[in-house]
């Protein structure tokens, strides 16, 4: 892939040529700014000035916003390497993602490193006032990251394939010099009957050559078009919309697909990041290390961490395709991903709990546990001044009588407290302990001291996790402050997996009350507080006996309209599709010999002594798993129909069960196929037999 990118990297010589200039002893700055709308090119830059870098000496340090995670000193950490290279070049792509940082960056990770370091910075937005004040200016300069020239145009669809003719022009034309834009036309060159067009969602006017619509980020593409290195704010001109670059993908994608493939690229558009282990556990039938090659060659493929993932615009309206198209299969990918990244989180990935939150769809459980505030958040320890400026926020939230017990932590037990900045500064901060950790002042604090005492008592192996304070001080759920606070709590709480959860709740916020009852935590009206105007109320929350990582994995289930796996199934990474794997054979047989006492009686899932009781055995076990395997939805009941009437109760043949069902014959069986799986998951979970819960209602702390 690396080599592929070099060989179809164009242009950008002032922006190289500036950067080039800064790579020498005695440089004029050592920070580069580069922004631009999504799509227009940013990371190709990072990359080609990382091998240039490489080439004349210098040490790249790859930093990726979005692989960050959200603890503080997390880009200290990333950025750890750079501290004993010679001449280090500092690389931090996606900055949007942690532009709340920016001041962290300018105070304390930039000035402790190396003298010759330089640094280049990629985001979306144009930097903040505070790279060109108190100093900055004289070591930072701006590059604006534009559209290609058309000459350049010509030459990457010339890299990607494409001879320089009148149909060259015609594409280059169109893409507006949106380096995505001419990524996926290059594969509409040899389609004659494809022309570029705006598309249906696209504006009038000069949208047909994509001026004038959005660009990448949401902002207006209509700038100027000669933006350059050390140019003015703002995006460039002619970037094609997003509306446009949708109907590209929806189009064009097709031509880099390989039906051998087909599977990883549906998984890469539901999961976060694919991994070849990913692969493995849900698509056991596939070569991972194989299919994962494959998706990293796409042209819409780029590395995030340890795995790939999909171009942010192609993985959304892939995935909205494959809703439209087959939701039967998005569902079930979600389903297994959701047991992969479980297995694996338990297994000593915690990590992971921030991919199990991007599968939940609920905005509510989403606006508050999860990473998505990253974006404009950041999570960080306690700095000078931060005890001041909460001691303020609080005041302003009529909280000052909460402040005395709070500062002492600050004060005393810093490494307890996690900030939450943005742009402007703190926007939040908790307080988080377990009963084995907490420091000796929370035994006396107003709050804790209660909470600890009732921990104790409740989970006597110390496997709870006390939040004292989860503040978000910005006012707008929005923000997604808590969510990361949240998470936050349960990573840095030192437990592998949390199954208790001591949450404070402010009564008056109706989505944090909402939040805690939908995953089932019940007030406990005497561990709660009252304070000025500041009202804490404990919220308990019991995640049984699969901890956190179990109830992620369990909404999961439950928004899909299906009962949640036994407590304890799928904790060591694959048992659960490791077990389908081997299985689905064997009930697929048994379910096609229902008929065939002596075929049922031979199967491994036989129990019992002589033929008729080892086949009723059999019977019994698949009618059971068909009861109970399957949710309550729509489709749900589709895929038990389909099982009930093409095995348990048969017609003439599958071709007059599909036309009874109003299926055409290749739905039937994808459906038929699907619902064979999902009672072997069912069976391989350890799910059957009359003492299994039948529902998610008989689940303690479910709703």
């Amino acid at each position: 892939m690396s080599a592929r990118d070099e060989d179809r990297f164009v242009g950008r010589a002032a922006e190289l040529a500036l950067i080039d200039g800064l790579l020498v002893d005695d440089p004029p700055a050592s920070v580069v700014l580069v922004h631009g709308p999504g799509g227009i090119g940013k990371s190709s830059l990072l990359r080609e000035v990382a091998r240039r870098g490489r080439a004349a000496g210098w040490t790249p340090v790859v930093v990726e916003g979005r692989d960050l995670p959200p603890l503080p000193d997390a880009v200290e950490a990333a950025v750890a390497s750079a501290y004993g290279a010679a001449r280090p070049l500092v690389l931090i792509d996606t900055y949007e993602r942690m532009a709340a940082l920016g001041a962290h960056l300018r105070r304390v990770v930039l000035p402790a490193l190396p003298g010759r370091t330089v640094v280049v910075i990629a985001g979306r937005r144009p930097p903040e006032a505070g790279w060109f004040e108190d100093g900055w200016e004289a070591l930072t300069r701006e590059i604006v990251l534009g559209p290609l020239s058309p000459a350049e145009s010509l030459s990457l669809l010339e890299a990607h394939g494409v001879a320089r003719s009148a149909r060259a022009d015609e594409l280059a034309a169109w893409a507006a010099g949106s380096p995505l834009a001419l990524t996926f036309v290059a594969r509409a060159a040899d389609d004659p009957g494809w022309r570029p067009d705006p598309g249906p969602d696209a504006g009038a006017g000069d949208a047909a050559h994509g001026v004038g619509g959005m660009a990448g980020d949401g902002t207006s593409a209509t700038g100027a078009a000669d933006a350059g290195p050390g140019g003015g704010r703002g995006s460039g001109a002619g970037v094609v919309s997003n509306d446009v670059v949708r109907t590209l993908i929806r189009r064009l994608v097709a031509a880099e697909l390989d039906p051998r493939h087909l599977d990883v690229l549906w998984l890469a558009c539901v999961a976060r990041s694919t991994t070849a282990a990913l692969i493995a556990d849900v698509l056991p039938h596939v070569d991972a290390d194989d299919a994962l090659a494959w998706l990293a060659s796409r042209t819409f493929a780029e590395p995030l961490g340890a795995g790939i993932t999909l171009h942010d615009l192609v993985r959304r309206a892939l995935r909205s395709d494959l809703r439209q198209r087959d939701p039967e299969r998005e569902r079930d990918l979600r389903r297994r991903i959701a047991d992969s990244l479980h297995a694996r989180a338990v297994a000593g990935q915690p990590l992971l709990t921030m991919d199990l939150a991007e599968l939940v769809e609920d905005p509510g459980l989403r606006a508050l546990y999860g990473g998505e505030g990253a974006e404009h958040n950041r999570l960080d320890a306690v700095r000078p001044g931060d005890a001041e400026e909460v001691a303020r926020r609080l005041a302003a939230m009529g909280g000052e009588i909460w402040w005395p017990p709070t500062r002492r932590f600050f004060a005393e037990a810093p490494a307890f407290v996690t900030i939450a900045r943005d742009d402007r500064g703190v926007c939040g901060y908790s307080i988080t302990v377990t009963p084995g950790s907490a420091p000796p002042l929370a035994e006396h604090d107003p709050l804790l001291g209660r909470w600890l005492r009732h921990a104790r008592a409740l989970a006597p192996d110390g496997n709870a996790v006390l939040c004292r304070d989860t503040v978000d001080f910005t006012g707008d759920p929005r923000s997604r402050v808590q969510a990361m606070l949240n998470v936050a709590a349960v990573l840095r709480s030192g437990l592998p997996n949390p199954r208790w959860c001591y949450l404070p709740v402010d009564p008056g916020r109706a989505d944090v009350v909402a939040f805690a009852t939908a995953l089932g935590a019940r007030r406990v009206d005497d561990l709660g507080i009252g304070a000025g105007e500041l009202h804490i109320e404990c919220y308990l929350l019991d995640c049984g006996p699969g901890g956190v990582l179990g109830l992620q994995r369990d909404v999961v289930y439950l928004e899909l309209g299906l009962a949640p796996p036994p407590a304890g199934s799928g904790d060591a990474a694959g048992v659960v599709d490791v077990a389908v794997a081997v299985d689905v054979d064997v009930v697929r047989d048994a379910l096609r010999n229902l008929a065939v006492p002596a075929a049922l009686a031979r199967s491994p899932l036989a129990r019992g002594v002589g033929t008729d009781e080892r086949a009723a055995s059999v019977r019994r076990l698949l009618a059971e798993a068909t009861e109970r395997a399957f949710g309550d939805t729509d489709n749900e009941r589709l895929l038990r129909r389909v099982l009930v009437d093409g095995y348990l109760d048969p017609g003439p043949n599958h071709e007059h069960t599909a036309r009874r069902l109003h299926l055409s014959r290749a739905a039937y069986f994808r459906r038929l196929r699907s619902a064979s799986e999902r009672v072997a998951a069912y069976l391989a979970a350890g799910s059957g037999g009359p003492d299994v819960p039948d529902g998610p209602e008989s689940r303690p702390g479910r709703h």
